[in-house]
């Protein structure tokens, strides 16, 4: 069965299952997880582990061996195998069969895998694992979950913000510091836990303990864009810079987001209702609410502008000339992340014309901690 993570510590409270299968990309809160079912096998009585690692060459008898005897010591033992790849091949496939239908009460298995694309959650091997056990399914912390997320973790430690809009301040400030770096925030809030006692923390405090661990998803810069949060979108760029990014990826995830409205944007103008439109252009998720509003902000014109400018900033960024023959108003900024920050902004705030402002110098590290003027 399936199974959320919110609804672990309920499931084990109840009792545990011959198996579980703990997949995603969110390492902190898998590891967390299997630490609970770890503690809940110790508890009853599976006091002896073994763990193996999926590599090339991997002998899956030996893990079928393991699930299937008992301890030297006549413990019950908990079996852990890690896929890191999340792709155990044809023989893997076939071991991992067996093992789901392979009944041992003395027996726990674990099972840890990355993040699963649809095809692979629906394959045999996957399935079978599911059926037979418990299938623990780890998402990502969004950015507009965040906020909470903190607080929950302060309240925890016996810690919480002020009430009202300097609370609200001071966790949208942690969120800044800490997005898409979920083991750092998590180290950040003992941290505070470490230096002041519980009960309230004022912003002040929380602005000269925690530091900027922020690591940003190329990937994510569309969610800034489609939600018109243009300071987000400037952290996120300048981040991406501080972190050697290749300014072509980013341009490319730009320009993936200007074709999807514009696609809409005319399909919506030929009648065609938005709902299907979303479907057919692979917009889901956070996407989804915020692509409505974005394309209220948003014309033809400006996007097919837009694309035109992506265009000659493709060239700059190929180390090509990015310059219109007897046209130079129309040539790209001379640094081409001050480019890429003006294509965005013609979805996240197409009303303001940015000017891009002077960038730091000196290295990485300047340009992650640079911050535009809005």
């Amino acid at each position: 069965m399936q199974l959320r993570l919110d609804a672990l510590e309920a499931h084990l409270a109840k009792g545990l299952a011959g198996l579980y299968v703990v997949y995603g990309d969110e390492h902190l809160l898998a590891q967390e997880a299997c630490d609970r079912i770890r503690a809940a096998a110790r508890a009853a009585g599976f006091t002896d582990r073994s763990v193996f690692t999926v590599e090339r060459g991997f002998d899956w008898s030996s893990l079928l061996g393991a699930s299937q005897s008992m301890s030297l010591f006549g413990d019950r033992q908990l079996v852990e195998l890690r896929i890191p790849s999340g792709k155990p091949g044809k023989e893997g496939a076939d071991a991992l069969k067996a093992l789901a239908a392979a009944v041992n009460d003395d027996v726990l298995t674990m099972i840890t895998l990355p993040r699963l694309d649809a095809a692979t959650q629906k394959s045999a091997w996957f399935t079978a694992l599911a059926d037979a056990g418990v299938a623990l399914k780890i998402d990502p912390v969004e950015r507009a979950q965040l906020p909470n997320w903190v607080g929950q973790r302060l309240a925890a430690q016996g810690q919480r913000v002020a009430a009202g809009e300097e609370g609200r301040r001071a966790l949208a400030f942690i969120a800044e510091r800490v997005e898409g770096n979920l083991l750092a925030a998590h180290q950040e809030i003992q941290k505070l836990g470490l230096l002041y006692p519980a009960g309230s923390l004022s912003f002040e405090q929380i602005h000269d303990a925690v530091l900027n661990v922020a690591r940003y998803d190329v990937f994510k810069l569309n969610e800034a864009m489609l939600a018109g949060d243009v300071g987000r979108l400037s952290r996120m760029l300048d981040g991406l810079r501080g972190e050697g990014e290749a300014a072509v990826l980013v341009l490319w995830a730009v320009v993936e987001e200007l074709r999807t409205l514009l696609r809409i944007k005319r399909g919506v103008g030929a009648g065609k209702p938005l709902a299907m439109l979303v479907r057919e252009n692979r917009v889901w998720g956070p996407r989804e609410r915020l692509i409505g509003p974005a394309l209220s902000r948003v014309t033809e014109a400006s996007l097919e502008k837009a694309l035109a400018l992506a265009a000659r900033l493709d060239r700059q960024v190929k180390g090509l000339s990015g310059s219109t023959p007897g046209n130079h108003r129309n040539d790209p900024p001379p640094d081409p992340w001050d480019g890429l920050f003006e294509l965005a902004m013609t979805v996240a705030s197409p009303k303001t014309a940015p000017v891009p402002p002077p960038r730091p110098r000196g290295g990485a590290g300047a340009a992650a901690g640079a911050r535009r003027p809005l």
